[in-house]
């Protein structure tokens, strides 16, 4: 009869302090591992988590619940070892008492008894970077849910952990229990990928959903986002289309086997985004969505993030809330469609317990689906395809300010397709117009040339008609 109980383990910290490990009460225990139901299990894979946050508690919530059958999955028991968070008294719903800890998480990465740092900390430098590199020159294998560092050190992190002989996982930092990561390097390997896409801020879709559903300003759902904590402490991470960007950097990695640069990223948040471009999209049949984009050409590799108007009654607008998706296409495989919950405490711990499973089964692929040394520098290319564009504008109501507009519009090459006045009082004149397919240079163009006009009171909002062909 085998049971399973939370208890001593001949290898008791430095503090005396038992760890936290699933034991299984066996007749037949040595040297050469557990052996279970006739299954002989390796030793224990020892883990140090840095970073007790909403994912770092769920990560220990998660294999205390579901130790014994990630066990039998892994081959091996997952033993945690160590942590290192800012607070030791802080009250986080889930017991650590017996747990070794770290007030420095460098230390904790070069604990000998760890055999795979986790990295929950976040920040692009300081404490988490210091942490992963001590834990790679310590020779350990380290999983991490830090989007925004391997955005911008992945490369160097990549090569040195791969000299090293260990691994560098972070299915948790893209896309939260979405196994796109997995499903890009290993799944879908045999494949040419031709395009990219996705929505992978679940807080911009949220405030964008919720816009059209309420009637609401995005100022007010803003405040609402922000009261119910799914704001990162600085907004702007999110809003502005950081968080996305850096997400997109690492997939795009993977997909077309380029060298991780985030400044080779265009970049464009939702802060302009009104509750009129919300509903003036829905009458023509579209949605709001914050989306990212990656495809290569002759020209270059092309990586975006920006809103853009999406058909409401297609995979991408039909995304509600907090929910992501990534529609990658393979030449091979064809589209292949996945969704689910792109945060929280469960999908996000889910992930990063997945890729301490990988490693406990000794699957320990290159960090960017092929050797970090034969990623090849991309030259950046913008869209070269024509498209439709929905343009807002706030126009002064008198004689005359609708041919400059046109005006304008024309001596750039922008035709237009229609046009829309709407809601005017004798001084103000808001005005939609969607132009035929055109260039963003061309784009460009005519916005500046709008904009010196004098007839525009507000610079205006241009929006990308994506209009989502996936074959």
């Amino acid at each position: 009869m085998i049971g399973s109980a939370w208890g001593n383990h001949q290898n008791a910290g430095k503090s005396g302090i038992w760890p936290l490990i699933l034991t299984f009460q066996v007749a037949n225990q040595s040297a050469a591992g557990i052996r279970m139901e006739g299954q002989t299990l390796a030793k224990p894979v020892s883990v140090g988590i840095a970073g007790l946050g909403t994912v770092g508690t769920g990560v220990l919530k998660v294999i205390e619940r579901n130790g014994e059958v990630l066990a039998k999955r892994a081959g091996r028991p997952l033993e945690i070892i160590a942590v290192s968070a800012r607070s030791r008294s802080k009250d986080r719903g889930v017991d650590i008492s017996h747990l070794q800890w770290e007030d420095d998480a460098v230390e904790l990465a070069r604990r000998p008894d760890i055999d795979v740092f986790v990295e929950l900390i976040g920040g692009e430098d300081g404490p988490a970077k210091a942490a992963v590199a001590a834990a790679i020159e310590s020779g350990k294998d380290v999983v991490t849910a830090n989007k925004a560092m391997l955005a911008v050190h992945g490369q160097q992190l990549a090569e040195a952990i791969e000299k090293k002989g260990q691994a560098l996982k972070f299915e948790a930092a893209v896309a939260g229990g979405i196994p796109v990561v997995k499903a890009l390097s290993e799944s879908l390997a045999a494949n040419r990928i031709n395009c990219l896409m996705g929505i992978l801020n679940g807080t911009c879709n949220y405030i964008l959903t919720r816009m059209e559903s309420t009637g609401l300003s995005y100022e007010e759902i803003f405040r609402e986002a922000n009261e119910l904590g799914y704001l990162e402490a600085d907004p702007t991470l999110d809003v502005g289309g950081y968080d996305a960007s850096h997400k997109l950097a690492l997939l795009a990695s993977i997909a077309f086997g380029s060298q991780v640069d985030i400044r080779n990223v265009e970049q464009e948040g939702i802060e302009r985004i009104s509750i009129e471009d919300i509903e003036q999209a829905r009458d023509m049949g579209y949605r709001v969505k914050l989306l990212c984009v990656a495809r290569q050409s002759e020209q270059g590799l092309e990586q975006r993030t920006q809103p853009c108007l999406v058909p409401a009654n297609s995979p991408l607008g039909q995304i509600q809330n907090a929910t992501n998706i990534v529609v990658i296409e393979g030449d091979a495989s064809g589209p292949i469609y996945l969704r689910g919950a792109g945060a929280g405490e469960g999908p996000t711990a889910s992930a990063v317990i997945g890729d301490i499973i990988d490693i406990a089964r000794g699957n320990r692929t290159s960090t960017f689906g092929q050797p970090a040394t034969s990623l090849k520098v991309t030259k950046p290319s913008p869209s070269q395809a024509p498209v439709p564009y929905y343009i807002r504008l706030l126009l002064k109501d008198r004689p005359g300010a609708l041919a400059k507009i046109a005006g304008a519009l024309g001596d750039a090459g922008v035709s237009i397709n229609r046009m829309r006045q709407y809601g005017h009082d004798d001084l103000e004149a808001p005005v939609i117009i969607v132009t035929h397919g055109t260039t963003r240079r061309k784009l460009n163009r005519a916005l500046s040339g709008i904009c010196s006009t004098g007839v525009a009171i507000q610079d205006p909002v241009a929006i990308r008609i994506e209009e989502f062909h996936a074959h």
